[in-house]
């Protein structure tokens, strides 16, 4: 993986580093999609007028949140945060990967406050409550997936940006290098040679 910082040492081994990232972008891409399907059924549970309809959807969106959205995030934030750990990009060096965690530490939040909300409507609408009079989470749906979304984009592009950490941590690789291989063998060295005081 090309770095804007230098060349540092890869944490985990090129196998292992594809197979988390395999299963980084699975778990995102999964949960983008898994939230498309929740779009469409709070849109139908907020525009359709049949009763039958609606009370079905309201009922798939628990499932679909509870069964699916939850954890496929939970995983995404995991495996995210190990993907970039052990990889060149770090967690704090670049911008893009930290506005990326914020996001998605955000998205996830959100979800598991409104969870409780979408079990709530299910309940309601299988009740036998008259289910079309129920405000629906369309306003959620929405902004989730534009932020999936921003996600997602980041992602691809990856633009340019370091951090103050990561600003550092170039400074530091920058001196390593121009210091040579031996420089800190000769440091060593030299230290050693030096008499102790007594």
């Amino acid at each position: 993986m090309p770095s804007l910082v230098g060349e540092p040492q890869m944490v985990m081994s090129p196998p292992m580093r594809k197979f988390v990232l395999v299963c980084h972008v699975a778990t995102s891409v999964s949960w983008l999609g898994a939230v498309a399907a929740y779009l469409a059924l709070d849109l139908t549970a907020t525009v359709s007028q049949d009763l039958a309809t609606v009370r079905a959807a309201y009922v798939a969106m628990d499932v679909v949140v509870a069964a699916v959205i939850v954890p496929l995030a939970l995983a995404s934030v995991l495996i995210g945060i190990v993907n970039a750990l052990g990889t060149a990009w770090g967690l704090f060096r670049h911008y893009w990967v930290l506005v990326k965690l914020l996001l998605t530490v955000f998205a996830t939040t959100i979800l598991l406050l409104e969870a409780g909300t979408v079990r709530y409507l299910a309940d309601v609408a299988a009740s036998g409550t008259d289910p079309r009079e129920l405000p629906g989470t369309l306003l959620h749906s929405v902004g989730g997936s534009v932020m999936l979304l921003i996600v997602l984009v980041l992602s691809v592009y990856k633009p340019r940006g370091l951090t103050r950490h990561g600003q550092r941590k170039q400074r530091d690789m920058r001196a390593r290098q121009r210091r040579g291989p031996g420089a800190r063998t000769s440091d060593h060295a030299r230290s050693q040679a030096q008499p102790r005081s007594r």
